[in-house]
C-alpha cells in the first residue's frame, strides 16, 4: 500500500498516539456539546439537575484523559509549545475539538509541524 503524496510513514509509536488523540478528540467534543448544548440548558432552564451532576463530571474525566492523549501526541511529534497549549485547549471550547482534530491530523500525517 502506498502512502498519499503529501503525507509521510509515521512510525508507530506516532501513529499510536495520532489514533488515541483522535478517539479521545471526538468523545470529548460530543460529550461537550452534551454538556453545553442539553446537560446546562435542562438544569437552569427546565430545572432538570440530574443530567448535568451525570455529563459534567464524566466530561472532566474525558477530558484529562483527552489531555493526556493530546500530550502524548504532542511529544511523540514533536509539537511546538504553542501548538501543543492550543491542542490541549481545543477541548474547551465547544466544535474546536472536531476542527482541531482535523488539522493535528493532517499535519502530523503530512510530517508538518505543530
Amino acid at each position: 500500500m502506498a502512502a498519499e503524496p503529501d503525507t509521510v510513514s509515521l512510525p508507530p509509536r506516532v501513529a499510536g498516539a495520532l489514533t488515541r488523540y483522535r478517539v479521545m478528540a471526538y468523545v470529548v467534543g460530543v460529550m461537550l456539546l452534551v454538556l453545553v448544548f442539553v446537560a446546562v440548558p435542562l438544569r437552569y432552564a427546565a430545572g432538570v439537575p440530574e443530567v448535568s451532576a451525570v455529563v459534567s463530571p464524566l466530561h472532566g474525566f474525558l477530558y484529562i484523559v483527552y489531555l493526556v492523549a493530546a500530550f502524548d501526541l504532542a511529544l511523540k511529534a514533536r509539537f511546538t509549545a504553542k501548538g501543543t497549549v492550543l491542542v490541549l485547549l481545543a477541548g474547551v471550547v465547544p466544535f474546536v475539538s472536531f476542527w482541531a482534530e482535523r488539522r493535528v491530523s493532517l499535519r502530523v500525517r503530512a510530517g508538518q509541524p505543530l
